[in-house]
């Protein structure tokens, strides 16, 4: 099975989403709804489109918003729902 994150695309997406979510926060307070929601909306994107949900969790590990036993528990949750998908998958062919 392929995992996504060995890819260097996702690699260095998340890096770089990693890195606007930090500097974003040091915007001004007028720049919230424009430049700051758009660059992270903008830059989360990217991987997302490669991994889906399991992007969004992985940083909300890295920035801290989710403690180590939750992200488990929820990772946990993603990879028994990838691997019936794609038997689900396996199934068509």
């Amino acid at each position: 099975m392929h995992n996504y994150k060995n890819l260097k695309v996702w690699q260095k997406s998340m890096d770089l989403v990693e890195v606007l979510y930090l500097q974003t926060n040091t915007f001004p307070d007028e720049e919230r709804y424009g430049l700051t929601s758009q660059l992270r909306r903008a830059s989360v994107s990217i991987p997302s489109n490669i991994a889906e949900v399991e992007t969004q969790i992985e940083l909300c590990r890295r920035l801290q918003l989710l403690n180590n036993d939750t992200f488990k528990n929820i990772m946990n949750q993603t990879d028994e729902i990838e691997k019936m998908i794609i038997g689900y998958m396996k199934t068509l062919l």
